[in-house]
């Protein structure tokens, strides 16, 4: 049988082996189990050993026919057999209790080991099963009375003692029993929620890792955007001065380093595997990194119109912020992909209280919108969608009434 179905411990026993004897090889024991098998074998010894000697002694009231001479030496040995049986009472508790229930009716040098290993099957074994042994216990305590009876006690006070040590026993077996299984119920509870906690975090750090792959996309699609302007502005005016191809190499240039850069930190924060590999987060854009992003725009040769009338742009919340940000960004990003030389119109609006107005509009490209010379995912406006969803605002894209796209969003903006 595999340590996955029969424990370690020999206290620490499955519901499904609480009803029969333990199967396979006997488990090893523990320190502590050593002391306490120790323990209880010399105590049984010496009682034996008291018990025959006690029994030796010339007393002129033995009258009963089991108190022959030549029942003492039998006794003693019966004795001795069940202290030998309390080294195997753990694997076998049920089983022993069973075949040495008939000596319980007659032996008195066998009354500590047999008492020992009744108080290990109420430990080990269930409620009922117990309870079974301890009513065929009552019995041959009748029968005990009845053959070997006290000089100094009536028959019904030596079975009343009986009776009474029987129950202490049964009593003590159950509470011992009871709060093994409670501090195994609370072991159990402890692991499960180290193992839980465990899982929370690595759903949070996974989910984390996706959050950041996600804002990075954003950002490697609007420089991967500048990169394919500057280059199709090279492609289609190879005659332009000096100072421009210098200019607009440079962007390119730059656009690169940065894409890379963002690209290195994606596949960063995608092959992270646990705290050690994570690296602290870089800071994320707000709305006061709007300038730098239509700037960055109108460098790239687009047109740009912004329109702010945002009251108290300074309390905007981080999150508020970089949502706005990141629909100006993929806004910016599809006029260059789907319009290219269209006006785009920036206009934001908004007050405590009132939430924040974000819209970005461009005029529809003439004969309709072309494949775009850069490929995308697709995804840009599901994740902005997604974004402002979990924000708990709006969100409008398409082509309105006047022709133009238009994309529009609200966001909540707390007082």
């Amino acid at each position: 049988m595999t340590s996955a179905a029969v424990p370690d411990h020999p206290w620490l026993l499955p519901g499904s082996l609480a009803t029969g004897e333990r199967a396979g090889p006997a488990p090893r024991r523990t320190t502590r189990d050593w002391v306490v098998d120790v323990l209880a074998f010399l105590l049984s010894l010496v009682w034996v050993l008291w018990a025959t000697a006690d029994a030796t002694l010339p007393d002129p009231e033995f009258a009963a026919p089991l108190e022959q001479r030549w029942l003492i030496p039998v006794d003693a040995v019966i004795g001795l057999v069940c202290c030998g049986l309390l080294w195997v009472r753990r694997r076998w508790p049920l089983g022993l209790a069973v075949a040495t229930l008939p000596l319980t009716a007659f032996s008195m040098a066998a009354a500590i080991p047999l008492l020992i290993i009744y108080f290990t099957v109420i430990v080990h074994r269930r409620t009922a099963v117990a309870l079974a042994v301890t009513a065929g216990g009552l019995v041959t305590n009748f029968v005990f009375t009845y053959l070997r009876p006290d000089s100094d006690l009536s028959y019904w006070a030596t079975t009343a003692w009986g009776v009474a040590i029987t129950a202490i026993v049964l009593a003590w077996g159950m509470f011992v029993r009871a709060r093994r299984q409670l501090v195994v119920s609370l072991r159990e509870r402890v692991e499960r929620a180290e193992a839980e906690q465990q899982l929370r975090v690595a759903q949070a750090r996974q989910l984390e890792r996706t959050r950041i792959a996600r804002e990075m996309h954003d950002v490697l699609a609007h420089r991967i955007s500048l990169l394919s302007l500057h280059a199709g502005a090279l492609e289609f005016r190879p005659d332009a001065p000096p100072d421009e191809v210098a200019r607009a190499a440079g962007v390119i240039r730059a656009s690169a380093h940065a894409a890379l850069q963002d690209l290195r930190e994606v596949i960063g924060v995608l092959r992270a595997e646990g705290p050690a590999a994570e690296g602290p987060e870089r800071p994320q854009p707000t709305l006061a990194d709007l300038p730098a992003l239509i700037e960055e725009s109108r460098t790239a040769g687009v047109r740009v119109d912004t329109v702010d009338r945002v009251t108290g742009s300074d309390r905007v919340p981080a999150a508020v912020g970089r949502s706005a940000y990141r629909i100006v960004q993929e806004g910016l990003t599809n006029a260059r992909k789907h319009a290219a030389g269209a006006a785009v119109a920036v206009e934001l609006a908004g007050a405590p209280g009132e939430g924040l107005a974000v819209e970005v509009r461009n005029r529809w490209p003439v004969g309709g919108v072309d494949a775009p010379d850069l490929p995308g995912t697709g995804t840009g406006l599901v994740g902005i969608a997604e974004r402002v969803s979990l924000a708990g605002g709006r969100l409008e894209y398409g082509r309105d009434d006047a022709g133009d796209f238009r994309l529009a969003a609200w966001l909540p903006w707390p007082a």
